[in-house]
This record gives structure tokens, sequence and C-alpha cells, in this order.
């Protein structure tokens, strides 16, 4: 696995040398386009705007336009010039309780892996911020871009979230309205819920739809037919507590112990 990302943990005046590896990896099926009519790939190119000629990698440069038309360009080295020491660090501003980011505020997430003799002072860090039950916030400039970041303590190791600046969320559309519940509702709704639970267990759930595709890709490759099963159709139950009710049956109903069968000896 590359190292997407070197740099160090700064905590006070300690420095953590760490490589952070990207934890999660794209599983999507890629399908590429075709011409409708002869279904050869279409294909796109990065031509000049004034010349007309393809441009390589190789041939691009990065480039503000400050005025309509005109740009101001900047290369690698000058990018790197802009970063300050601090910069090149993953710099801990302070510490702070998992619960108080919002969900919405995650991005990115990688594996920090210690280097260069980092190893007792990560331990010590990870260590210190698991017992305390606190994450660490802190800022880095990764590739052009300064970013915010969580780091957080796991059993092995530590995370390192990417997260979004507040001027990069945004507000939802429009507030939910809140209707008066029953209690009745509420509580039919918490029996629902407790009926329900259960440790997550991330190797349990699979990409079911991902895996469907993949049978009908292989149907086409082979010639055969695609058969899509029929799936009962949900009723429109109106009544809030009647579908309460009969989800909370059917949840008790999948939670109750089979019965083992006895064997009768003759």
């Amino acid at each position: 696995m590359a190292v997407a990302h070197r740099g160090a943990i700064s905590f006070g005046l300690v420095h953590i040398p760490v490589g952070l590896y990207t934890a999660t990896q794209d599983n999507d099926i890629h399908f590429n386009q075709l011409c409708k009519e002869d279904g050869s790939r279409v294909r796109y190119k990065k031509v000049c705007g004034s010349c007309g000629k393809e441009v390589t990698s190789e041939g691009i440069i990065k480039g503000f336009e400050y005025e309509k038309g005109k740009y101001v360009t900047l290369t690698d080295e000058e990018f790197e010039k802009a970063k300050s020491e601090k910069d090149r660090t993953i710099h801990i501003l302070h510490f702070t309780d998992l619960k108080d980011i919002r969900p919405i505020y995650f991005d990115k997430t990688y594996h920090a892996v210690p280097e260069g003799g980092g190893d007792k002072a990560f331990e010590l860090l990870r260590t210190a911020m698991l017992q305390e039950g606190k994450v660490a916030i802190a800022k880095t400039v990764i590739g052009t871009k300064e970013k915010l970041l969580a780091l957080i303590p796991t059993g092995s190791g530590i995370l390192i979230e990417t997260l979004f600046f507040a001027d990069e969320i945004r507000q939802a559309p429009k507030e939910p309205v809140r209707p008066e519940l029953k209690e009745q509702e509420l509580n039919m709704a918490k029996s629902l819920i407790s009926t329900m639970v259960q440790e997550f267990e991330p190797e349990k759930y699979h990409n079911e739809y991902q895996a469907r595709l993949w049978e009908i890709i292989n149907q086409k490759i082979q010639g055969k037919e695609i058969v899509t099963p029929k799936e009962d159709q949900p009723n429109n139950i109106i009544d809030l507590m009647e579908a309460l009710q009969k989800s909370l049956d059917q949840a008790q109903g999948e939670k109750k112990p089979k019965k083992k069968r006895t064997r009768s000896v003759s």
C-alpha cells in the first residue's frame, strides 16, 4: 500500500513522524462509456483552448484567473514555498470529545503509521488519548490544501479523519416539521428500537446490489437470459400505530429462538 502523505504529528514539543495511508478502497464496478452505434470507446482528451492541440499532464500547469481571461500561474515549487514548518506538520490544536464532532464534518479516513523511530511517542499519544477518552483536533497541508483533522485513538493505532471546515457545510434547505407525538406512539417506537438492538459487526454486511450487478454482467457475458426475481411489495399501511405494531410483532418474531427438534427414541 502506497503512502498517501508523510508528515509529523506535533504534540507540544514532541514530533512524531508518521505516514498516512488511505483506510478505505473503491470496490465499485466501473463502466466505460461506449458509442451507442458501434460500441467504440468514448474518449476524452485535454486540448489547448487556443491551438486545439492535445496536452499531456506534463504540459499542464495551475493558473488562477484574477481577471476574465487573465491568469497568474504557480509551479509545484511555489506551492511548497507557501508552506510554513507548521503546515508541514500535523499540528495538534487541542483535544476534545468525539461526540462533540457532528458526523457531517467527517470526510476521509487515513491510518496513521509511525515512521523513523517515532513508535514510542506514537504509542504514548495513542494510549494517553484512549485512556482519557479524547480525540485530537489538528491542522496540516496535504497537497495544496489545508486540512482540518481529527486524530482518533483505537485499540491498535490512530485513525486520522479529514474534516470539512464550517464554511464548507451546507445547511438543510428547510427544517423538518415536528408534529406532536402521542406517548403511546413514542413508547411503541422505543420498544421497536429495543428489539432491534445488536452489536455493529461490519463483516456481516455486504453490497448486495453489487453482487446482483456482477451476476447480470456474468450472465450477459455467457449469453444467458436475465431474470429479475419479483419481490413482495409492502402494504400501504396508513395508520402509524398499526405500522408500529406490525413492525414490533415482526421484530419480536425474528428475535425468538427457534425450537430445537427432538428425536424420539424407540
